[in-house]
């Protein structure tokens, strides 16, 4: 299924404009990891937090970015 991993487009209103809540696949398109990847850190409780619409799975983009600043802190990453 090609279609699944890719990002649905979306409205934009600029080149930087990105959604505010990304699905499972926008999230593993985002960081270029499987999308089973990201259902991993999920049940292990390391990656971004998600929440449920439902039962859709999604990622704020502000809790997402927040995740990889402190992940970048802690590895000591610039």
């Amino acid at each position: 299924m090609a279609t699944a991993t890719r990002l649905r487009s979306t409205p934009t209103h600029g080149p930087t404009t990105l959604p505010t809540f990304l699905e499972p696949e926008q999230l593993a398109e985002m960081f270029k990891v499987p999308l089973e990847t990201v259902y991993q850190w999920r049940r292990k409780r390391t990656g971004p937090p998600g929440f449920r619409v439902g039962r859709h799975l999604r990622y704020d983009l502000t809790a997402v970015l927040a995740w990889v600043a402190e992940q970048t802190r802690d590895t000591g990453a610039a």
